[in-house]
């Protein structure tokens, strides 16, 4: 196993904690960059200002750069440093944390209707689709659009995994024309929702092109993020009939769930980091080029960050987590993705779709661990 081979593994955890025992910070030559796995060197990377979400010679990935996914991607405040990012991000932040946990509900239960009736397809569209169509109800596009919105989201967001297939990165061009004219025809089509309004107001003085591509960013962050964490809190569920039955008995507790399953067995297991000018940390010398991989779902399991880390705990007490990142690159949207997760599986309990017996893979890719699930032939 190695670290990105781990991010879909079905248990990475003790080799994660094999890495902490050797060096929090450590080169592996195999993958010719530093691994980043204790709790403290993970903070260190997160919070130098040396280490940048993107390296300096390729803000934008080459294969994507010429189109017109690659023009979204270039000003994604995720993907960028600086004024580049912190200036979306006072924009879009407000306005999400204003959003209720009661109109989420609503809209959740609204969309649920509209799932297939096939477990497989259902829980499928409850992952990825749904969190998506949410969101873009919230920016006040109409019922009946919500199905193409999230479709093209699943298309855009295919292009921002490396292994991306020259047909996915066709695709995800496409994808962003069509999410962009979409965006467009929606700012010129007053009165706009709420939690649009917030946002435009804080684009006030900062470029069209920014403000659109970071409403395609809010869609395209939600995507795979929230069909990790809801898939993974299933996982949870589907592995302990125990703790099914408890929380079926106290539905009120799925929040507590879905706030340690996101540092228990995190949607992201690790991100990136290029270092830009020559800088010490945790005692390792580091020079302009080399490369970061910041193990957060490792981080998640270090004992001195989080006591017993391997105990799914829903009554954990001050816990820490790295999952929607840390210091100027955390996640703005975190309490809308853990509301909208925690309606999604609630609403799941409710119903009977996980009373059969079900398996899951892991979806291939480089840093995300989002289990896809299959229905199993009942057994007589």
């Amino acid at each position: 196993m190695d670290p990105i081979t781990a991010v879909t593994h079905a248990d990475p955890y003790p080799y994660y904690a094999s890495l902490r025992a050797r060096s929090g910070l450590a080169f592996d030559p195999g993958l010719g960059m530093w691994l980043a796995s204790s709790a403290a060197a993970v903070a260190a990377v997160l919070a130098h200002p040396e280490c940048r979400v993107r390296p300096a010679h390729e803000p934008v990935p080459q294969a994507i750069v010429d189109g017109a996914a690659g023009k979204v991607f270039g000003q994604l405040m995720r993907m960028n440093d600086g004024e580049r990012q912190r200036c979306p991000r006072a924009a879009v932040e407000p306005g999400l944390q204003l959003v209720h946990a009661e109109e989420i509900q609503q809209r959740v239960a609204a969309l649920l209707l509209g799932l297939p009736r096939d477990t497989t397809a259902r829980l499928h569209d409850g992952q990825f689709r749904l969190p998506v169509a949410v969101v873009a109800g919230l920016l006040g596009f109409a019922a009946h659009q919500l199905p193409a919105i999230a479709g093209l989201t699943q298309d855009f967001v295919a292009c921002l995994s490396p292994a991306s297939t020259q047909a996915q990165r066709d695709a995800a061009h496409q994808a962003a024309e069509h999410l962009t004219r979409h965006f467009e025809v929606l700012l010129d089509q007053p009165p706009i929702s709420p939690l649009l309004q917030r946002i435009v107001k804080g684009f006030a003085t900062q470029d069209h092109d920014s403000l659109i591509a970071n409403l395609i960013g809010l869609l395209s962050q939600t995507f795979e993020a929230s069909a990790g964490l809801i898939g993974n809190s299933l996982c949870a569920l589907l592995s302990d009939l125990r703790l099914l039955a408890d929380l079926r008995a106290a539905p009120t507790r799925v929040a507590d769930l879905l706030a340690e399953v996101q540092r228990h067995d995190p949607p992201v297991q690790n991100t990136r980091r290029f270092v830009a000018a020559p800088c010490s940390i945790a005692g390792v010398t580091l020079k302009p080029g080399d490369v970061v991989l910041v193990l957060l779902a490792s981080a998640n399991r270090d004992p001195q960050l989080n006591p017993e880390p391997d105990r799914l705990l829903l009554e954990r007490q001050a816990r820490r987590s790295f999952s929607f990142g840390s210091g100027r690159h955390q996640c703005p949207g975190q309490a809308l993705a853990l509301s909208i997760a925690s309606a999604v599986v609630g609403a799941l309990l409710r119903q009977s779709t996980l009373d059969q017996p079900i398996a899951w893979t892991y979806k291939p890719s480089l840093n995300g661990r989002i289990p896809l699930f299959t229905t199993l032939p009942e057994s007589h």
